[in-house]
């Protein structure tokens, strides 16, 4: 233990951290920097700030304050000590309806400020795409905007009063007329000003710098405001008062289409008169649908507000009528507006790839200009991009001159980041020619702060040197930021990564198959750390089931980089560290389709799981679990189910094997089925009938073993909507598709025997090597079908999204994989496209339960959506995951959070369902969660069909 972490210990309440763990996790931000710290303390109030100040102080160590760690310019990362407010200075300590203000600390997120002023009619103004997981303490370190700047501004005009704790230890106030102004503040700005009423730009979004201009006498002398933007440089917030506005009761959203982006850029300005709440732009190479988006190359997305739904959709065409557009949409339905905003918001995240999928980067993320110069502006910038053989994809805050942008730059090579370099040095004096902010929203930090010189001129920036000396003589806090900064060519992410691609199983088709470039897809926007999901989304579970950073999918993703640079963790694939952070990953593959960017940490988990036990014995569940389809057609063969049930019932004997075999000890265990669903489908003659399309139903384990009467349900409503039924052959050779005889003697003697199976529980337990001949083994089955034109229906989600994606990245080596993987459907799927015709039976029930979160990430729920309707099931199934998600929830050690994650969307959605409702449940995971916790049967949309056939 060093002195330092010693004497944190010693004089803090709130928990230190000096273990690699969590020093990896504070390692990058949302930038393309990293800086490693020496340890993190998550303070729990002002004294433990104050403590934490003062060790810091004796020990000549600085002080980096952070929230949620989603800035763009590197100023979250530090070397020092990093300040983690989300843990515990995170609450909104009250709320003054009739003041229209709030007290809140700086850990506090901003949606749960939303969700507590909107019962008085209030929101916060300002709302940056992060909303759901960026703190209040980060907004005012950066003067955060969002897409409500046009009309109620920056996060500076919405400060009252800052409690702050200087690097010296005072804690003051800040306020307007000087209150709280350190000593010399004063005497400082009254020297210079001529140059503080000259020398800074009038821009609505100027955020680069320190906004030295607030403390002018006819502003009203400002501290607060002027404290606003300072990147955790002057001093640490403890507490703020931020004011509120009156949130209109009805929006609507005009969406505006442009040929393209700088037509939409030149119009936006004209459009400030009207008084929008927003006006927003992006280009259609940031879209990856333009479904329910008006024709168009570029939209605006221009929201108004008013009393009544018809107010607002009064003032939303009259945007329309005034704008010169290609096409326009209005939309007032809260729901759609929500579709369309999440495309605008989510462009954080798809920004960081460019159309073709290769790698884009922040850098440029967010200068401004005047909006009236704004198409101008974005030609010359396009030109500059030309000029550097670079590719960029513009979109932000058009009514506000303010760009956000990705750019192509390689960050890799020596003579990429020299590029990197030419261009930032270019770029900043075309942004000061048009009257610009090298900053508009995410402040300088290090990718910026160097060329501050070019934008205020180097009087000035000596000016902002003197400033910070007044605030913090040591230069303790946050250094290398805004004054004396660290070069923009310093500290990037990237140069610690291994150059030639790791030795991997999967084949990383999205990556070039480089280990290295899927985990670099994480630029850290932190949409994984929301503490509550949106509609059916699903990730991430086990961080809002724990609320801890290594438990998220960005954790995950930092640990895996901090692996592979090898300075940090240092032990590579066997590292413990990075073991235990994939420990609580449901491999729910949430991630996969709710990340921006697709980071698919079940792969990842799969493929370290795989790397770290080579050579080694592993847990017990992943021999209990992992090889559950080999014990279970032992079970079968030996027709010993009822005995299993037997001997499983017996609670001591039960506890014993749950022990052995690495379950939970709350855990039930489920009954084996007494008849398996190919024994029955042999018993009723086992070939197909009827004169439909064929379809091949697949024996999925789970069908197989555990839940046949999904697989018989699903029989006969396939049947019954005119479609040949066959299983997959079960001998390998000249097998005849459906029914596993041969067409020979021969054949018969020479054939194998066996029964196909996708491979998922050895994929999640990482033990690839067998997933891969379990694979080929089916591969070899599924030879005749794949030689016909017969679909392959998946009854259980989670199988089906195996033979997807992790067969053919498996097994990327065999065009089997791909051709198997292309004709896999779902039973809504079979349906909707073999039988398109047939019109279900009518239940008339409203349904409750959860999108299984495989078929939310991979396989896509709209074919189920239109079953479920035209079968007069109505009501939306919830989002989340179940929490046991096949292996994870009957493991030891797992219970508390797999029950967390089921309490999260599952459980109180079946508790508030109606009378009658039926509890919809595809997975047998989801079933057995709910029968287990709430002690409630879920069934598969094939039984509630099939129970109402006639």
């Amino acid at each position: 233990m060093t002195d330092l972490e010693a004497a944190l210990r010693r004089a803090v309440r709130g928990e230190v951290g000096f273990d690699t763990t969590s020093r990896a996790l504070t390692t990058m931000d949302a930038s393309n920097y990293r800086r490693v710290p020496l340890g993190v303390v998550a303070p729990r109030d002002a004294d433990d700030v104050a403590a934490v100040l003062e060790v810091c102080r004796e020990h000549a160590v600085p002080v980096v304050a952070r929230g949620g760690g989603t800035s763009i310019a590197g100023q979250a990362t530090g070397t020092g000590v990093v300040l983690d407010f989300t843990r515990h200075m995170n609450r909104l300590v009250g709320i003054d309806p009739q003041a229209r203000t709030a007290v809140v600390q700086p850990g506090l997120v901003l949606d749960r400020l939303q969700d507590a002023a909107a019962p008085h009619g209030l929101r916060f103004g300002p709302d940056p795409s992060t909303h759901s997981r960026c703190t209040l303490g980060g907004m005012i370190g950066n003067n955060s905007c969002g897409s409500h700047s046009v009309a109620w501004g920056t996060t500076a005009d919405s400060v009252r009063e800052l409690s702050v704790l200087t690097a010296r230890g005072r804690r003051l106030r800040l306020g307007q007329e000087w209150s709280g102004a350190p000593e010399g503040l004063r005497g400082l700005v009254d020297g210079e000003l001529a140059r503080l009423r000259t020398g800074f730009p009038d821009l609505p979004r100027r955020i680069s710098g320190y906004a030295l201009d607030a403390l002018l006498p006819e502003r009203g002398a400002d501290v607060a405001r002027s404290f606003c933007g300072s990147e955790g440089t002057l001093g640490v917030l403890t507490e703020a008062v931020v004011g509120l506005v009156e949130s209109p009761r009805a929006r609507a959203l005009a969406v505006l289409g442009y040929a393209d982006e700088a037509g939409a850029a030149e119009a936006a300005a004209g459009l400030l008169p009207l008084g929008p709440l927003t006006v927003e732009g992006m280009a259609v190479d940031l879209v990856p649908s333009t479904e329910g988006l008006p024709r168009g190359g570029a939209w605006l997305f221009v929201e108004t507000g008013g009393d009544t739904e018809g107010e607002a959709r009064a003032r939303a065409e009259a945007v329309v009528r005034a704008a010169d557009v290609v096409d326009a949409l209005v939309v007032t339905d809260p729901g759609g507006q929500r579709t369309l905003w999440r495309i605008r918001e989510d462009a954080s995240g798809t920004a960081t790839r460019m159309p073709d999928g290769s790698e884009a980067w922040p850098g440029w993320e967010d200068c401004a200009v005047p909006p009236a110069r704004l198409g101008g502006y974005l030609r010359d910038f396009r030109r500059l991009l030309t000029a550097h053989e670079l590719r960029g994809t513009p979109y932000g805050h058009f009514g506000d001159g303010c760009i956000h942008v990705r750019i192509d730059f390689d960050l890799l090579s020596a003579d990429g980041v020299a590029r990197f370099r030419r261009f930032s040095e270019e770029l900043a004096d075309v942004v000061v020619a048009h009257g610009g902010s090298l900053s508009g929203e995410h402040g300088d930090g290090q990718a910026r702060a160097e060329l501050l010189p070019r934008m205020y001129g180097a009087e000035t920036v000596a000016l902002f040197e003197r400033a910070k000396a007044v605030w913090d003589p040591d230069d303790l806090l946050n250094p290398g930021m805004l004054v004396r900064p660290a070069p923009l060519d310093a500290n990037l992410r990237f140069s610690v990564l291994p150059r030639e691609p790791v030795d991997v199983e999967f084949g990383y088709p999205s990556d070039g198959g480089d280990f290295s470039a899927a985990v670099r897809r994480c630029v850290g926007v932190a949409k994984c750390r929301t503490t509550s999901v949106s509609g059916t989304g699903v990730m991430c579970p086990s961080f809002r089931a724990t609320g801890d950073e290594q438990h998220s999918t960005r954790g995950r993703a930092r640990l895996l980089h901090e692996m592979l640079a090898g300075e940090l963790v240092t032990d590579g694939w066997r590292s413990t560290e990075v073991r235990d952070a994939l420990d609580l990953c449901l491999s729910c593959k949430g991630c996969r389709s709710d990340c921006p960017v697709e980071v698919d940490m079940a792969t990842y988990k799969a493929e370290f799981l795989h790397h770290h036990y080579a050579g080694r014995r592993r847990p017990a569940a992943h021999y209990a679990m992992g090889w559950l389809p080999v014990w279970l057609r032992w079970a079968a063969r030996t027709r010993t189910a009822p005995v299993v049930n037997a001997l499983a019932a017996v609670r001591p004997l039960a506890a014993v094997a749950k022990r052995l075999g690495g379950i939970a000890g709350e855990r039930e265990v489920p009954r084996l089925a007494g008849e398996t669903f190919s024994r029955w489908w042999r018993r009723r003659g086992g070939r197909p009938t009827g004169g439909g399309d064929l379809v091949v139903l697949w024996p999925d384990t789970f069908t197989e073993h555990l839940s046949p009467s999904v697989g018989r349900a699903a029989v006969r409503v396939l049947e019954a909507a005119g479609l040949r039924v066959a299983l997959p052959p079960t001998l390998r050779g000249r097998a005849v598709v459906g029914d596993g005889t041969s067409r020979s003697a021969l054949a018969l003697l020479t054939a194998r025997r066996g029964q196909v199976c996708c491979g998922l529980t050895y994929v999640s337990t990482g033990q690839l090597d067998r997933a891969r001949v379990v694979m080929r083994r089916t591969l070899d089955l599924m030879a005749p079908v794949l030689e016909t034109s017969a679909p392959v229906v998946v009854l259980e989600p989670s199988c089906a999204a195996a033979l997807r994606t992790d067969l053919p990245e498996l097994l990327h080596d065999d065009p089997r994989a791909a051709r198997l993987a292309a004709r896999v459907l779902t039973f809504a799927e079979a349906l909707e496209r073999h039988a398109p015709d047939w019109t279900p039976p009518q239940v008339n029930l409203p349904a409750v339960g959860q999108t299984h979160c495989h078929q939310h990430a991979v396989l896509g729920d709209a074919a189920d959506r239109r079953l479920r309707e035209s079968a007069g099931l109505t009501g939306e199934l919830s989002g989340g995951c179940c929490g046991l998600a096949g292996n994870f929830g009957f493991e030891a050690g797992h219970y508390e959070v797999s029950a967390a994650c089921a309490e999260d969307q599952l459980l109180p959605a079946v508790r508030e369902a109606p009378d009658g409702a039926v509890v919809l449940a595809d997975g047998f995971s989801c079933r057995t969660q709910l029968e287990q916790l709430a002690g409630v049967r879920g069934r598969h949309l094939a039984e509630v069909l099939a129970q109402r056939l006639a």
